[in-house]
């Protein structure tokens, strides 16, 4: 692959999972849990994926610093000096700056590709695909490239990318974005065949958002950029500079304001595995629809549920129909699916 050794890869691995309450947890998010029962946990499969189309030595892994154990025990092939661990949550934006940052002080011709940690991709060579020729369209051009999904239902829970002018194979300038819309809009956008799901994986040039981060965040660019410039002198503290950061995600802080967005339509098998509903359909069923992981079911008049466990045992359900039963060591959840955006609701409430 040309320029291989200038590929990297931005793995962000900070979020809590709140909606997989109660497997998913601030000791250990979604992200570290194999939930698809791979014998991999969703950072591990994300770690395999990438690293077939970047070197191995040139994945960074972005999380907090509580995390930093879990990371080193379930990647040990990522460097320490490659594990950037953020001392406060600031979205996704400060996190991208800081990555891309310390990415061009090591190497200034850098394409970079961001992916979250916890979404699945069922067709691995459909994504080397995309990938390879995201990257070739990062190395030619100062754009800034995100993946777009073909929908293939009217979902409410994703962001939505109205497409504009072709400009290359399978890729257009972005008209506009459009947030979590309502069940008739979403509905239209599909019905029109002019918009993509927005996947939240981002490929350009370290330069491309270097320069996007002067344009729309000077502030926290000038001081990642003054951190990784001054490597060995007397610097000030991460923890000074994201306590600065504002918290924000990169579509509002960069992609919906610069004009040399793009998007790459690509149909991979991808989920960004944002709930337990979104789990089941990824699942496989019985004759009734039922799922499990790590759990045995035995049902009567039940059907379209997902019932998870921590030690395989046996759960038997009557009456039930698209139902959550999740059960941990310390927790049960059952709750009804089209009720699950309640979870986090949930957590907040233990947090107080």
């Amino acid at each position: 692959m040309e320029n291989f050794e200038h590929r990297w890869c931005v793995i962000m691995c900070g979020g809590i999972g709140s909606r997989f309450w109660p497997y998913s947890t601030e000791e250990k998010p979604k992200q570290f849990i194999d939930f698809l029962g791979t014998g991999r946990s969703l950072l591990q499969m994300t770690f395999d994926r990438v690293k077939e189309v970047v070197p191995v030595g040139n994945i960074v892994i972005v999380s907090g610093e509580r995390y930093r154990n879990l990371i080193k025990e379930q990647l040990p092939e990522v460097t320490v000096d490659n594990i950037l661990l953020e001392p406060m949550r600031r979205n996704t934006a400060p996190c991208i700056a800081w990555a891309s940052n310390y990415i061009y002080a090591k190497d200034p011709k850098a394409l970079i590709l961001v992916t979250p940690s916890d979404h699945v991709v069922m067709n691995q060579r459909e994504f080397e695909k995309v990938v390879n020729r995201g990257f070739e369209f990062a190395r030619e051009n100062d754009s800034l490239l995100t993946i777009g999904i073909h929908p293939n239902r009217p979902e409410t829970g994703y962001g939505y990318i109205h497409i504009g002018e072709k400009v290359g194979n399978e890729i257009y300038q972005v008209s506009k974005f459009t947030e979590k819309p309502d069940l008739e809009t979403a509905k239209s956008f599909l019905a029109s065949g002019d918009y993509l799901w927005n996947a939240g994986i981002f490929i350009w040039s370290a330069e491309s958002i270097i320069g996007a981060l002067e344009e729309f965040l000077p502030e926290e660019q000038e001081a990642f950029h003054n951190y990784y410039n001054h490597i060995g002198w007397q610097t000030e503290p991460l923890s000074e500079i994201f306590g600065r950061c504002r918290s924000i995600s990169i579509d509002y802080a960069v992609m919906e304001k610069a004009d040399n967005v793009y998007v790459e339509k690509a149909d991979m098998g991808w989920s960004d595995l944002g709930t337990w509903s979104a789990l089941h359909s990824l699942k496989e069923k019985d004759a009734e629809g039922n799922s499990s992981i790590n759990a045995r079911i035995l049902s009567r008049e039940a059907g379209n549920n997902i019932v998870m466990t921590d030690c395989g045992k046996t759960v038997a359900i009557s009456g039930l129909e698209n139902y959550i039963v999740a059960d941990s060591a310390d927790a049960l959840l059952i709750c009804p699916m089209a009720d699950e955006q309640q979870i986090k609701s949930f957590v907040e409430h233990l947090g107080k």
